[in-house]
């Protein structure tokens, strides 16, 4: 039964100056008119994890409409407007006590806020307030029986926001949803939208660039317009699937549009200038990433006969050089179903890139162990529908195997195919573009190789206890961004680029432990993914973390990062 609010205010006031451990007597719900508020969890002293508590109003006391908070992907859209307005109030009114969570440019699901059957709820870190370790029972009382509700009123009353922006954002999410769907449909890879906004403000900020910004204009042979059943319509460049080269001098925006293809995966928030830079959501960046562990990879396509005699069909090193750990990226990739790679030269090992004439002519094809990504960039489209956007500016190798080459000048681009395959021989009549595999069009070239260079991976069926170490006794956590505390062992997510919020680490962090429960010796990596993803879809990110009254804040990670972290796990074992 939910307390009244008087009930929690006296106790706050009694308990002033007393220990810290008495705060433990507030645990419980209160009744603050239509907000009810959970106290869960309780910190045990002023320097411990903050308190966790949850704000909640029924869907009759919050009056939203039922059409933009039915379906789920409204409810992921309406909660992160929602978050977006807690945040701003948080900040405006300068309650620092209360954390609800920092959102970024990109819509992800959360926990921070969730909208169910019943309801509307946040997930709140409080830290309770001290002198010392003496309570500040006064200063409590006026977070959590004055602050925390007002902050419930201020993002759930649909009355006290501002409705048309809640009906475009979520409208926006909606347009977003549905471009990339089209994307299937239409065969394409990727779609940048016209006036688009692609540099960001610096380095270390995702906000985009002020006015001097080169806004996004398609080259007129790859522009694709589209009508969205809401009525917007949409005119941008569109890459197709296969093999996409961009050049383009120094600093002239290659690999910023490489960046935004990344992010692409996501939806944006308007104004963000990436709104419609739309990428198929499987895709995946890939780069070499020397000293990371591999564990089990079939590299034979790629790296093979070495002279240790290493087998690289189940190959496994703690310490992979640039060409390995490249090799091994890419054929993880594969195995969890990405239907696009996105490459970049500048982060790219050279000798798993390309291998010129001149070096070829003076080592053997037999002495090299490593055949190089110009030489399998076409069959691995043609046998696995796998395509490439590669970032190339020092190299014209590509070239002759690309479908499309697009070149940047000053943040423009123009489409040069014809040019590029004019300089090195290539007969754009002749050229064959090698077709995806199943689609009944295949073709074997010069470009296209051979039809058997990629056989079908062996599943790889890590160990019962394969995320069992006896060493560890606390569970897996999120250590900012790039890395994960797993026992005793620290996962280095440094190199994965298209992990975009500390929540998705910590997201990743929960699905080592669901994975824990689900190995057995017989369950397949790719198939835990996916029955991972599968409860995903059926629970959202709450079913990740056991559905805790108070999961804490965590955001959804996609597959593709989930076995990422598993793959760079140096404990990892398989079933041989």
């Amino acid at each position: 039964m939910n307390s009244p609010r008087s009930n929690l205010a006296s106790t706050l006031h009694n308990l002033d100056g007393r220990s810290y451990g008495n705060y433990k007597q507030i645990r419980g719900s209160y009744e603050f008119g239509p907000v009810t508020v959970f106290i869960d969890r309780v910190q045990v002293d002023p320097f411990a994890s903050p308190s966790k508590v949850r704000i909640r109003i029924n869907r009759a006391e919050a009056g939203f409409p039922t059409d933009i908070t039915t379906e789920r992907a409204d409810r992921i859209a309406a909660s992160d407007f929602l978050f977006r307005v807690g945040d701003s109030f948080l900040h405006r009114n300068d309650r620092r006590s209360i954390i609800l969570g920092r959102p970024g440019q990109e819509v992800l699901e959360r926990t921070n806020v969730v909208i169910d059957d019943d309801g509307f709820e946040a997930r709140l870190l409080v830290n309770l307030p001290a002198r010392g370790r003496r309570i500040l029972g006064h200063q409590a009382a006026d977070i959590l029986t004055r602050d925390v509700p007002e902050l419930a009123q201020a993002m759930f009353v649909h009355s006290n926001l501002r409705a048309d922006g809640l009906h475009e954002h979520v409208q926006l999410h909606r347009d977003q949803l549905e471009l990339q769907n089209h994307l299937g449909e239409e065969g394409l890879l990727a779609f940048i939208g016209n006036d688009s906004i692609l540099p960001r403000r610096s380095g270390d900020s995702d906000l985009p660039m002020d006015s001097h910004a080169v806004a996004f204009t398609s080259p007129t042979s790859l522009e694709h317009t589209v009508t969205l059943s809401s009525g917007r319509s949409l005119t941008g460049m569109a890459i197709p699937h296969g093999v996409t080269v961009i050049v383009g001098g120094g600093y002239h925006g290659k690999s910023t549009i490489l960046r935004a293809l990344e992010r692409g995966v996501y939806p944006h928030i308007a104004g963000d200038g990436r709104e419609w830079v739309i990428t198929e959501p499987s895709a995946t960046s890939i780069r070499a990433e020397d000293g990371r562990a591999v564990t089990g990879d079939d590299i034979s396509p790629f790296i093979n006969n070495l002279p240790s005699g290493t087998d690289t069909g189940s190959f496994t090193t703690t310490n992979a050089s640039g060409s390995t750990s490249q090799a091994a990226n890419l054929v993880e990739a594969g195995e969890v179903g990405a239907r696009s790679l996105l490459i970049d030269e500048d982060t790219s090992a050279t000798n798993f890139m390309i291998r010129d004439e001149r070096m070829r002519a003076l080592i053997p094809a037999d002495r090299e162990p490593i055949t190089p990504f110009v030489d399998r960039i076409r069959p691995l489209f043609s046998e696995r529908g796998v395509s490439t956007v590669l970032v190339a500016g020092g190299s014209s190798a590509f070239f002759e195997v690309a479908d499309h080459v697009i070149a940047l000048d000053a943040y423009v681009p123009q489409e040069v195919t014809e040019k590029a395959h004019e300089l090195v021989g290539v007969n754009p009549a002749d050229f064959a573009r090698t077709s995806p595999a199943g689609s009944g069009d295949d073709k074997s070239d010069s470009a296209g190789g051979s039809s058997d260079t990629f056989a079908t991976p062996r599943p790889r069926i890590p160990t019962a206890k394969a995320l069992r170490p006896s060493s560890k006794t606390k569970s897996a956590k999120a250590k900012g961004l790039g890395q994960v505390q797993f026992g005793k062992a620290f996962i280095d997510l440094s190199a994965v680029s298209q992990l975009v919020d500390v929540q998705q680490t910590a997201g990743i962090a929960e699905a080592l432990e669901y994975m824990a429960e689900i190995f057995d010796n017989r369950t397949s990596l790719t198939e835990a993914l996916a029955e991972i993803d599968d409860m995903l879809d059926a629970q959202g990110v709450d079913g990740l973390t056991g559905n805790r009254d108070h999961p804490g804040h965590v955001a959804r990670p996609r597959a593709q990062e989930i076995a990422a972290a598993l793959n760079r796990f140096r404990g990892l074992q398989l079933v041989e």
